[in-house]
């Protein structure tokens, strides 16, 4: 490990013990019940009781389920939606607005109407799931598809390429990378409503974890849902989803928009 990077790992490392410190001090200094506002120590026996019983590792393992497939689901949608749509200039007119409208529309607003519609559980929390992916990734996978240079598919087009050839070598480069960064924002927006969805429709998971224990006043429980919340994007975003961006840009390069 160079020296930069234990130098970076030592101030990252001092910055949570200062944190843990104060956090400490502060339960000496207000005098509060445990209750309603537990001790660093409190948290870590809550850590050691769930995980030695298996329900910690077992609320973990759904929730990346749950985020995994409605993150894949969602994608795979937006991408190909994109596809289509960018495939016909009408469509493009008339399809435009209303995904702008939807793109930047609040997206835990509509958890409360899938509750309604699809009840409680895992479809609802799902369908929430695959929802707010789908408007960043067809959003900006259409962006990269509008800033691709007309002439270079006539020139592939003229070279005698066919229409899966001028996809597969033209659009989808052209797409990818602005896609790849809609992809990273639709996984932040995925992870915000798998939490939301959890707290309160399902009988699983990190999200529940929080509701359950706050509804019982197990607020070491609940600091550890939260905390665990963080630690899963940060090992998320920090392991796949950056390295995923960067290789992309570096294979394809970020798209500049021709549009004038």
């Amino acid at each position: 490990m160079s020296w930069s990077a234990q130098t970076k790992m030592l101030k990252g490392a001092s910055g949570i013990a200062a944190i843990l410190l104060l956090w400490q001090l502060s339960v000496y200094v207000v005098d509060v019940p445990p209750h309603f506002y537990p001790s660093p120590a409190a948290v870590w026996r809550a850590f050691i009781e769930m995980t030695e019983k298996g329900i910690l590792p077992s609320y973990i393992a759904d929730s990346m389920l749950r985020y995994l497939l409605g993150v894949l689901i969602g994608t795979a949608i937006g991408c190909a939606l994109a596809l289509l749509i960018a495939s016909s200039k009408l469509a493009m007119r008339m399809l435009g607005p209303m995904i702008d409208f939807l793109y930047y529309m609040v997206e835990l607003a509509w958890i409360p109407l899938f509750v309604i519609w699809f009840g409680f559980g895992l479809p609802t929390i799902l369908v929430a799931v695959v929802y707010v992916v789908i408007w960043p990734v067809l959003f900006n996978s259409l962006s990269g598809i509008r800033s691709i240079q007309p002439s270079l598919i006539l020139a592939a087009r003229s070279l005698g390429g066919s229409r899966w050839q001028v996809l597969r070598e033209v659009v989808l480069p052209g797409m990818l990378p602005q896609a790849v960064n809609g992809f990273r924002v639709a996984a932040g927006f995925a992870f915000r409503a798998l939490i939301f969805g959890e707290l309160i429709g399902a009988q699983s998971g990190i999200g529940y974890l929080i509701f359950e224990s706050t509804t019982h006043l197990q607020t070491d429980r609940t600091v550890l849902g939260m905390i665990c919340m963080g630690l899963l994007w940060l090992f998320i975003d920090r392991n796949y989803l950056r390295p995923f961006e960067k290789a992309t840009i570096d294979r394809w390069g970020m798209v500049v928009s021709h549009d004038s």
